[in-house]
């Protein structure tokens, strides 16, 4: 068949290196960024500007002391299933008095209501905050409900908190994290601790996908963000705020600090300080025994789960992203933001370079069979081809260095095969955050599209016995 002056296989045969040209050219200009990256953070490793402190208790570390009143801050919605795990373990790693956990439930979630209270077995310190809504609303609805109720205990009990802590229901605090925030608030208004997506057998693809992702993130990009004196965002879990920049924020806000028209009012969180002046800093810091003190969960292990998760995180921070919070006040603020917000567009380009393998496994099968003849590639696209794939062996070898050296070897090598399943979630989510964003952009409502948890790393690590 003749489609204008080309056959239908020499039209395959033009599509298939104009295709080429285009998703070797931007596969560059991402390898570049990476590649900046990369030698950013080596450089500051060799220079020692970066580098992961020990605690020594023996030496002026004290892990059980406050310096102020401190506040928990965890919405739920449906989490009955995690929630007591969550607060058992946590009000037996932090023992401190000068600790006060607001768990936010809605008025018709009776199932985590009474986890909630099972959980705690009147500990005092466990303040449960019903939402007078029925569920759910939005996560930052929730968190500014628990606000105003840490505002009305300090107006009866006369004493303002000195840092509120955000977290999630499915988290598993580290015994020395609390101390650690509350230190390193003397010198910031935020600050946040590393998040550790524990590998899960029962699914040690889609939900170990994760480990991988926050592996190098956690100890690479958000590392080098700090050294930069970036803006540090957010990751809704293992962060603290200074009280004061809270409620500078509410002040702002009419009284609400999060914002509830926002899918990703956590990552958002960290920004608006910075952008108020706040100071915030990524801190990681090691225990005697050399365990990363940071927050570990355990992230979706189905597809669909994670799919909806990341389309939130997509539509959050890429999409509404720029336009809540503009483009940052200087280059590396710009350079950072630009990375937060590529997301879409490194799916298109997934799509056209899993396309490309299809289409170039077609014009082999059709140049085997005498049908077509596929000319030489010019010596630009092998070029630009060459690095490409160099770039992308060191991407590679990169992600499972990091992934081994906080889950061991046999980890780091399955996070080569896992980049395939990180590519395909981030595919499908970037389709269905543009899907959500546009219908936004045409008035439909905001809601909690929360994932649901079934698994507690404190059960899978220690047994409930351990609780």
């Amino acid at each position: 068949m003749v489609l204008g002056s080309f056959t239908i296989a020499e039209w395959l045969v033009l599509v298939q290196h104009e295709l080429l040209l285009f998703a070797a050219a931007f596969f560059l200009l991402g390898l570049v960024d990476e590649l900046a990256l990369d030698c950013t953070y080596f450089w500051y490793r060799i220079t020692g500007r970066i580098r992961t402190p020990r605690l020594r208790h023996g030496h002026g570390d004290d892990i059980s002391s406050l310096a102020g009143r401190a506040a928990v801050f965890i919405p739920t919605w449906q989490e009955a299933d995690v929630i007591g795990p969550t607060l058992a373990h946590m009000l037996g790693a932090w023992r401190q008095e000068e600790l006060t956990v607001y768990v936010g439930c809605y008025r018709n979630d009776d199932a985590t209501m009474a986890s909630v209270l099972a959980a705690v077995r009147g500990d005092r310190r466990v303040r449960l905050v019903i939402h007078g809504a029925d569920g759910p609303t939005s996560k930052a609805d929730c968190l500014n409900r628990l606000y105003a109720a840490l505002v009305k205990d300090e107006k009866r009990s006369g004493v303002e908190a000195r840092m509120v802590i955000l977290h999630d229901a499915e988290d598993m605090v580290d015994p020395a994290a609390l101390s650690l925030l509350d230190r390193a608030l003397w010198h910031a208004h935020f600050v946040q601790l590393p998040v550790l997506a524990l590998p899960q057998r029962h699914s040690p693809w889609i939900g170990s996908h994760y480990s991988d992702e926050f592996a190098e993130s956690h100890a690479k990009v958000l590392v080098v963000r700090d050294a930069l004196g970036a803006a540090i965002p957010g990751a809704g879990v293992g962060c603290a705020v200074a009280r004061g920049s809270l409620a500078a924020l509410a002040r702002e806000e009419g009284g609400h600090p999060f914002a509830a028209e926002s899918l990703t009012e956590d990552y958002e969180l960290g920004l608006r300080i910075a952008q108020a002046g706040g100071k915030g800093r990524f801190l990681r810091v090691r225990d005697e025994d050399g365990r990363l003190i940071a927050t570990r969960a355990f992230f979706p292990s189905r597809l669909d789960a994670a799919i909806r998760q990341k389309t939130r995180w997509m539509h959050g921070i890429a999409l509404q992203g720029w336009d809540r919070l503009g483009w940052g006040h200087t280059p590396v603020d710009l350079w950072m933001l630009l990375r937060d917000r590529r997301g879409p567009v490194a799916a298109i380009l997934l799509v056209v370079a899993y396309a490309l393998v299809g289409l170039i496994t077609l014009n082999l099968g059709l140049q085997m069979m005498n049908i077509i003849e596929l000319p030489p590639l010019s010596p630009l696209l092998l070029m630009l081809l060459a690095i490409n794939f160099a770039g992308l062996l060191l991407r590679l070898c990169l992600r499972a260095c990091f992934t081994a050296r906080e889950y061991g070897w046999r980890q780091g090598l399955l996070a080569i095969p896992r980049t395939l399943v990180s590519n395909i979630v981030a595919v499908m989510a970037g389709r269905r955050a543009l899907s959500a964003y546009i219908g936004t952009l045409r008035g439909a409502p905001l809601m909690w599209d929360k994932t649901e948890h079934r698994e507690h790393p404190v059960l899978s690590l220690f047994g409930e016995n351990r609780l």
